[in-house]
């Protein structure tokens, strides 16, 4: 594997096309997904937080609190989308 030489700090950074998201997707479909994925992380760093101890499971915990918070802000926004 080559590296790649780095943008001057003025150019405008070009992402990586190696991952895309099919551009006809709507909003509401994406944010959907990304609900759905911030909820099995939420389980995945709940469940693997249980078999750690003292700092390494707090620190755990901590990252699946962000994880949590994520999925509510994105539930408020398709909410906000769609209300019932």
């Amino acid at each position: 594997m080559t590296k790649k030489a780095k943008n001057p700090p003025d150019t405008q950074r070009q992402p990586s096309n190696i991952f895309l998201i099919a551009p006809d997707i709507d909003n509401h479909t994406l944010l959907e997904y990304a609900c759905v994925s911030l909820a099995s992380a939420n389980v995945m760093a709940s469940d693997f937080a249980r078999s750690l101890n003292g700092a390494q499971s707090n620190t755990l915990l901590g990252i699946q609190q962000s994880i949590m918070l994520g999925e509510l802000a994105v539930n408020r926004v398709l909410d906000n989308l769609d209300p019932r």
